[in-house]
């Protein structure tokens, strides 16, 4: 079995890779490459691209909403859509290999999805009310850039927050 510092090193590899070719140009062979290990210590784990991809998203997703303090759940969610939308994979995946996210927005929730929600439900009163955040949360983090003629992204967050508050209250 590969060590989680092999695993950690190759996913640091993969974010590397997908931050300079995007997912469709990166191949397990570069992603060795640049981790310094053979392509079977990344094939015992992740038998293609997509699954290191979805691991590392789910690392560096989860990073960004776990340092979160949500003790005050409003300003959270704002600030983990604000981080997530300016995080440089997520901005590159959208940019370069959108088509990556679909899987998650339309057929499955993905682990991230999962640590997400087991942060949220304690703070906003239960998994029906976490699902509900969630999704609001998600919509303005995959859309807001499609609605900023005449107003701004920090309209917006502001937008967000009021919704938010209205509904935890």
């Amino acid at each position: 079995m590969t060590s989680n510092r092999h695993n950690e090193g190759v996913l640091d590899a993969a974010r590397a890779c997908v931050l300079a070719y995007g997912v469709r140009r990166t191949t397990l062979t570069d992603v060795a490459r640049r981790a310094g290990v053979s392509r079977m210590t990344i094939y015992r784990r992740w038998p293609d691209v997509r699954s290191l991809v979805a691991d590392l998203m789910t690392r560096e997703w989860v990073e960004v909403v776990s340092g979160l303090d949500l003790s005050d759940p409003v300003r959270a969610i704002v600030a983990g859509v604000r981080g997530l939308r300016a995080h440089p994979l997520w901005r590159k995946i959208v940019e370069a290999d959108p088509e990556l996210l679909l899987p998650y927005l339309l057929d499955r929730r993905g682990a991230s999805h999962e640590a997400v929600l087991a942060l949220l439900e304690p703070a906003v009163g239960g998994p029906a009310r976490a699902r509900a955040v969630l999704l609001v949360a998600q919509s303005f983090l995959l859309s807001a850039p499609t609605m900023l003629d005449p107003v701004t992204l920090d309209d917006l967050d502001a937008e967000l927050a009021a919704l938010l508050e209205a509904y935890l209250g």
